[in-house]
This record gives C-alpha cells, sequence and structure tokens, in this order.
C-alpha cells in the first residue's frame, strides 16, 4: 500500500455551504512518531453537523479549527506504528484527535481501542454502537427520561441520531412522531423503524400536521434542527413538556440566524429544556450497550450507514448533511478495512 498522506487544511470560514477554496486538500509528511504515540492509517471518517461548526468562529464546546489547521474530526482507523504500550500495531481504533487525513501521529491517551461487535460490520463502531447510538440512547432515557405512553416528538428523525432515539423511545413504550424530508424517508420510518407517524416537512405543514397527530399536544422533543420546525414543536408541548437540545443544524450554515421559539413558554408551561453532549456520556458506554445489545441482536433496533469513497469527496460528502442527500450516519471510506 502507497504511504501517501493528505490532509483537508482550512483555509477560509465559510459562508453558507461549504464552497471550493473554503478548505485544501494537501499532501504532507507521514507522521514520525514520538515516545507514547501512535501512527494511525485512517479507515473511516466519521461526517457530523459539528463538523461545520468547528469551521466558524464562534463560541463552542472546543475550540474553532484555526485557520491553515487540519480539519477536526472522529475518526477509526488501524495502528501501522507504535512507540506506545497501550497499543500495538494492528490495533484498531478510534480517536478524534487524527483529523481528516489519510495518516495521523497521535499520543496515546486519545485513542480508544475498537471491539469488533459479532455479527456486526465495523461501520456499526462509528454508528449505533458508536457516538451515534450514544447520543440518541442516553437522549432518550437519561435527558428526556421518555416514559411509557408519552408523546414524544424527533426532528432530522431519519438521520443518523434520529432515527436510533426514535427506536429506542419506541422501545421504552413512547408514542414517536418523526419529521424527516421526503415520502421515502417518512416511509422508512413508519414501515422500517415503527414510528407511529411521520411528518413529511418538505410537503406538508409541520403545525398544522402535530395538530393532527398530537391534538393533546406532545410531552417530549428530540430536537435536531431548530428555526421554523422547533418552532412548531415548541408551540405545543404539554405543561412539564421535556426538551432535550441535541443540535440546531438550521443554523450551522445560515448566514443569518434562524427564528427563535418564545421563551416566556418555558414559565406558563413549566417546561425542561437541556441541551446535552454524547462527551457527557463516554464514561457510560457499558450501559448502552447492555440495553442496545440484544435490541440489534434481535433485529428490534436498525440502522443505516451511507459511505462515500475517498477523502477527496470529503467536503461534498459534508454538504450532504445539510441538504438531506444521505440516509442514516454518513461516513467517507478513506482506505481499506485489514482482515477481520
Amino acid at each position: 500500500m502507497a504511504r501517501v498522506n493528505r490532509q483537508w487544511v482550512l483555509r477560509q470560514r465559510p459562508q453558507g455551504l461549504i464552497k471550493p477554496g473554503d478548505l485544501e486538500l494537501v499532501e504532507a509528511p507521514i507522521p514520525a512518531l514520538n515516545d507514547g504515540e501512535v501512527l494511525i492509517r485512517t479507515i473511516y471518517l466519521s461526517l457530523d453537523p459539528t463538523n461545520r461548526t468547528w469551521m466558524n468562529e464562534a463560541e463552542g464546546y472546543l475550540p474553532a479549527v484555526p485557520l491553515g489547521g487540519v480539519m477536526r474530526g472522529l475518526t477509526l482507523g488501524v495502528v501501522e506504528e507504535s512507540k506506545s504500550e497501550r497499543h500495538k500495531a494492528g490495533d484498531i481504533v478510534s480517536t478524534a484527535a487524527g483529523g481528516w487525513s489519510n495518516y495521523a501521529a497521535v499520543a496515546d491517551n486519545v485513542v480508544s481501542r475498537v471491539h469488533r461487535a459479532p455479527g456486526l460490520p465495523l461501520t456499526a463502531n462509528m454508528s449505533v454502537m458508536g457516538m451515534t447510538g450514544m447520543t440518541a440512547y442516553f437522549g432518550v432515557t437519561d435527558v428526556l427520561k421518555a416514559k411509557e405512553g408519552e408523546t414524544l416528538v424527533i426532528s432530522a428523525a431519519a438521520g443518523a441520531v434520529g432515527s436510533i432515539a426514535g427506536q429506542v423511545a419506541k422501545a421504552r413504550g413512547a408514542r414517536v412522531i418523526g419529521i424527516a424530508g421526503g415520502p421515502e424517508k417518512c416511509r422508512w420510518l413508519t414501515e422500517e423503524l415503527g414510528f407511529d407517524a411521520a411528518i413529511d416537512y418538505k410537503n406538508e405543514d409541520v403545525g398544522d400536521a402535530l395538530d393532527r397527530l398530537a391534538p393533546g399536544g406532545i410531552d417530549l422533543n428530540f430536537e435536531n434542527v431548530g428555526g421554523d420546525i422547533m418552532i412548531a414543536v415548541w408551540n405545543r408541548l404539554k405543561v412539564h413538556g421535556r426538551m432535550a437540545v441535541c443540535g440546531l443544524i438550521s443554523a450551522y450554515n445560515a448566514t443569518r440566524m434562524p427564528p427563535s421559539p418564545n421563551f416566556s413558554r418555558i414559565i406558563t408551561h413549566r417546561l425542561q429544556v437541556q441541551g446535552f453532549l454524547v462527551l457527557d456520556y463516554q464514561h457510560r458506554a457499558k450501559e448502552m450497550v447492555a440495553e442496545m445489545g440484544p435490541w440489534l441482536a434481535n433485529g428490534q433496533i436498525k440502522w443505516k450507514v451511507h459511505v462515500d469513497d475517498g477523502l477527496e469527496g470529503a467536503l461534498d460528502s459534508l454538504n450532504r448533511l445539510f441538504t438531506g442527500d444521505h440516509d442514516g450516519k454518513l461516513l467517507v471510506r478513506v482506505s481499506e478495512e485489514p482482515a477481520a
């Protein structure tokens, strides 16, 4: 295998969707290792809405990627060389420290070993059994504390997190309404994933549909979008309703901030609104695996990945998150998987 290193470097802050010139794919030397480091060959690159926020010079839970810096991203790869006592050559690992590149030299204390789940492809560790699954699981069980009989509305419901969150809520006995774009995605939610109903925001008024599907109001909201869709749900939350804010994807490419809800309803309806990050739950991953594992094994939880090939196409792939031109978890295959 030719050992050529390429890296996506941030050249300017994007305005709206990422355009040519915002980032540049450059060749770089294969990094040399220091003691306590491992050289990782990237196999899969995870593409997530938060990638876009890291390109902006704005306050966030992590600092913005500096101009001239390698684009940050979660990767799954194989250790090619090691000067570490924790990891050896051949280990499959995951890290957020490597970035959008073919190879990265990374300190061993920011690398996690990946265990292949029996019967599942390696991509499961970047989706349903990885950060995506944890986000969905703990958003429903820990933040929203979904109970049997409650009505939950999920925006971006056909996406990687939303599709799993809805199934977790169904397994906990909730009634689930998904909001997605297009009839095919809505059909997938109801006919394959078992959602009770789905709203096609591209072809129907979300507020009218919610009034029809949840005439008594909404108990819970798993919010991924923000803007007008969030407002439509917000205005129908019951007294003591609960909202978990996982993402606000409608704002990430916006050159003007989308509208916000009327926050006086927090008082009048005694609403609970909580933002959360999957980083808060990494130490509890075994809890998710203990409950989700059997659901996956018996087919109760279904999931999809959309894999694009080639690091060179990562920018076009990332834009899929904002145009809706993908199903489930979005990954880029940067190199081939090693033999199992």
